[in-house]
């Protein structure tokens, strides 16, 4: 009697599509040839709130030059980009261990709603960037009175 595998939900119907996943797993750690910054996601770190009025973004760029980043609003897109540069080594010096990452970075997120783009502001403080994005005036919730007729 030949036993067979029951497969789960988890489980995949076939080796091939085991090892799909597994180089997929493999490459999505890797952009161009290098390790991506965070070394598990998207760098940088994003939090987004909305308190009625605006969105608020905060991402976290400790070793980034404020002057080096770019933000860029567009209807609902968010761009923003900039560029993380690591201390020169001493000479002679070389690397034991080096996880953080330096390089250019680039991000797109669309916001859940239509942003007011000439009050956007931005601040910088110990590493972390907020944007206020106020939303449009169309894009704000507004109470209709009924009237009786």
């Amino acid at each position: 009697m030949a036993l067979i595998r029951w497969l789960g939900e988890n489980d995949y119907s076939s080796p091939l599509d085991r090892m799909q996943r597994e180089i997929n797993r493999v490459f999505s750690s890797y952009q161009g040839g290098t390790r991506t910054a965070q070394h598990s996601g998207v760098y940088p770190a994003l939090n987004v709130y909305d308190d009625g009025e605006s969105f608020i973004v905060r991402a976290e760029v400790p070793g980034v030059d404020p002057k080096s980043i770019d933000i860029m609003v567009t209807g609902d897109t968010l761009n923003l980009q900039g560029e993380r540069k690591l201390p020169e080594l001493p000479e002679g010096a070389s690397y034991h261990r080096r996880e953080r990452e330096a390089g250019r970075f680039k991000r797109a997120m669309t916001l859940p709603e239509q942003v007011d783009n000439s009050k956007v502001q931005a601040s910088y403080n110990n590493g972390m960037l907020e944007i206020l994005l106020p939303r449009a005036e169309q894009a704000k919730q507004r109470k209709v009175k009924v009237t009786v007729v």
